[in-house]
């Protein structure tokens, strides 16, 4: 399928429709900009499409809307650490700088508390002023400046559904989508910045539900346990997205710098965990890409695509 000047090829969103043509891309050096809810979700999220990006040379940078300080200590090692759980937002901030390094990536906070998970029937309410409280356009405007600062190539963050139902994972959709409105209206805030299109946006598709079918039947047939037997089975109904994906990077070689900066969330990520029990060799051989949904572009683009950056470079 190919479009010149692509307008929500798969009409899920218009977004095409807001931005108009958008800004010719000048700068020499090509950026991403990945947009995420907490720290660790750049790592198990598009980590190894962004630290191929970094290792080409390409300026990449990701937006966390929050520090993550309601998230829990998910590693059994540091289960009974006293001091890490005193005093966790800093735990998690050193760990996002930690997993940055390894990606080769630049990375900014944009200044928002933590929702937390909700638990319970019926759900409690969310704690008041956290990200999932906030009306999406009033809080765009970090966001707002961050993209006409930096004048990204690509974005990327999450579908409608968040990836999964975190209530900060659905917010970042809604606050994104409110951000690259925003930034490309000159009328909007003209003192952060002159306005700004990105040329291409993109939904990760990383949490698929074919890539962990695939994985599945791979390691059965092998012989092995697959850590995906529980997932599927509580959620036979999940719907395929495979419909939606427009771009599957080849990453392969990526995969172990992808772990090592997921493992450095060390407060977050069992080391042991289910994400790690898939051999790297499998997942080369059956899902050797990771997977994004394109729903604007302003140049002329050719799908399927095999690179966020084509009809960029």
């Amino acid at each position: 399928m190919a479009a010149a000047g692509l307008a929500n090829p798969l009409h899920r969103l218009d977004i095409a429709a807001l931005f108009g043509q958008g800004l010719p891309v000048t700068d020499s050096r090509l950026t991403m900009l990945a947009v995420h809810a907490h720290p660790d979700d750049e790592s198990s999220k598009g980590g190894a499409t962004m630290a191929k990006y970094a290792a080409e040379g390409i300026r990449v940078i990701v937006a966390t809307f929050t520090g993550g300080e309601r998230g829990d200590i998910l590693n059994p090692n540091l289960a009974d650490d006293a001091q890490l759980a005193a005093d966790l937002p800093a735990a998690r901030r050193r760990e996002m700088a930690e997993a940055a390094r390894i990606l080769g990536v630049e990375q900014r906070f944009l200044g928002f508390e933590d929702s937390g998970l909700p638990q319970g029937d019926p759900l409690p309410p969310l704690p008041p002023g956290s990200f999932a409280t906030l009306e999406p356009a009033a809080a765009a405007l970090p966001l707002v400046k961050l993209i006409r600062e930096v004048r990204p190539d690509v974005l990327t963050t999450y579908d409608p559904s968040g990836g999964y139902p975190h209530p900060d994972h659905v917010q970042t959709h809604r606050v994104s989508v409110a951000a690259l409105e925003l930034a490309a209206d000159p009328g909007y805030r003209p003192a952060v910045g002159p306005a700004f299109a990105v040329p291409k946006v993109y939904y990760d598709q990383g949490i698929s539900q074919d890539r962990i079918i695939a994985i599945h039947r791979a390691m059965e047939a092998r012989g092995l346990v697959s850590p995906y037997a529980d997932w599927l089975t509580d959620r036979p109904g999940r719907k395929s997205k495979e419909q939606y994906i427009t771009t599957r990077v080849p990453v392969a070689e990526f995969f172990e710098v992808r772990d090592r900066a997921l493992r450095s969330h060390a407060s977050q990520v069992d080391p042991k965990g289910w994400f790690f029990k898939v051999p790297r060799d499998i997942e080369r051989a059956v899902w050797p890409h990771e997977d994004f949904e394109l729903v604007s572009a302003t140049v002329p683009v050719t799908i399927p695509e095999d690179d966020l950056f084509a009809g960029l470079r």
